[in-house]
């Protein structure tokens, strides 16, 4: 079989094999937007973007968002998700991802073997980069995978005062005397796609290990909706 086949064959039998959840966390609070995970999007409430790309994906088993808001958990049933009621310690704006999934998976009677985090503020990632974000997962030896865009690699040129005094590069004393073009790439992370193992998840209490890796996506798909500003870019892309 060629290497082609084989990989695809490794990768339906991951498919088949591997239970995977989807945690899609939208609290009723925002300190940006009001509502802001129910406000009007091309038609539909913000979150609704998100919960469709879910459930459309090959991978995932079960889709459950987590709220503390009424209004948001009966959106989420009118759009086919489960729902999972966040008590009001876990949905104050410090609060973290991490307590979130947690709090979904500590109370649900059932075993995963992966879950995704959906942040329902990416509504232009959908579910073709879902699937393939598991396809690159599930083709490599990695426990984890966390999406970014690329970012600008200036930042490895600059300096920091170490504690006698004197200033040393941020990352090494090499990149602030080099050309830009050859520094290395640079990414950060964009908040649309988080997949990690279970045990992995539990085991650090993050969605980063030692073996994540990256899912590159374009500046467009990366926009995180924070802002009335961002809100009119996102609508302007969609109607595009």
């Amino acid at each position: 079989m060629e290497n082609g086949g084989l990989g695809t064959l490794l990768i339906k039998t991951e498919q088949m094999t591997k239970s995977v959840l989807s945690v899609i966390p939208g609290r009723g609070g925002s300190k940006g937007i009001s509502k802001k995970n129910i406000i009007d999007l091309a038609g539909k409430p913000l979150i609704a973007w998100t919960i469709e790309a879910s459930i459309n994906s090959k991978y995932i088993n079960k889709t459950i968002v987590s709220s503390d808001s009424n209004e948001v958990l009966e959106i989420a049933k009118k759009y086919k998700a489960e729902v999972s009621i966040r008590p009001k310690n876990l949905a104050s704006d410090i609060s973290s991802s991490e307590s979130v999934v947690k709090h979904v998976l500590d109370n649900i009677n059932e075993k995963f073997d992966y879950v995704i985090l959906l942040q329902p503020t990416s509504p232009l990632r959908n579910t073709k980069d879902i699937d393939d974000a598991f396809k690159k997962l599930f083709s490599s030896s990695a426990s984890a995978l966390i999406s970014l865009q690329e970012y600008d690699n200036k930042a490895l040129k600059a300096f920091k005062e170490n504690d006698l005094g004197f200033i040393e590069g941020i990352s090494n004393n090499k990149y602030p005397f080099m050309r830009r073009q050859d520094l290395p790439k640079t990414y950060l992370s964009n908040g649309a796609i988080y997949i990690i193992k279970v045990d992995e998840f539990f085991k650090n209490n993050s969605f980063y290990t030692d073996k994540t890796i990256p899912f590159v996506m374009d500046e467009k798909r990366s926009i995180d909706l924070d802002t009335y500003k961002d809100l009119e870019k996102i609508s302007l892309e969609i109607k595009k």
